[in-house]
């Protein structure tokens, strides 16, 4: 099974490899993630991710509905800041 969090695109970085990269918020951990399958992607946009590379842009109130189930579902530890011992 695959899983896809949403998360809101703060930062575009179009390096000269031709792999957009960008920051992305994943309800306020921001992780680095591959933006080249989604070249229409904006600042301020929402993506669908799955390990690094987001996959599809979503509308604001889709990526709501869906965060709000994996926080119901308890699937966002991974997102989680850990802290030292």
């Amino acid at each position: 099974m695959c899983l896809g969090v949403p998360g809101e695109v703060l930062d575009i970085d179009e390096n000269a490899v031709g792999m957009t990269m960008g920051k992305v918020s994943f309800g306020g951990i921001t992780k680095e993630i591959c933006l080249a399958y989604v070249p229409e992607v904006r600042v301020g946009d929402f993506v669908l991710v799955h390990v690094g590379f987001a996959l599809s842009v979503i509308d604001e109130q889709e990526a709501a509905v869906v965060f709000e189930a994996l926080r119901e579902l308890g699937g966002l530890e991974e997102l989680t800041v850990q802290q030292p011992l």
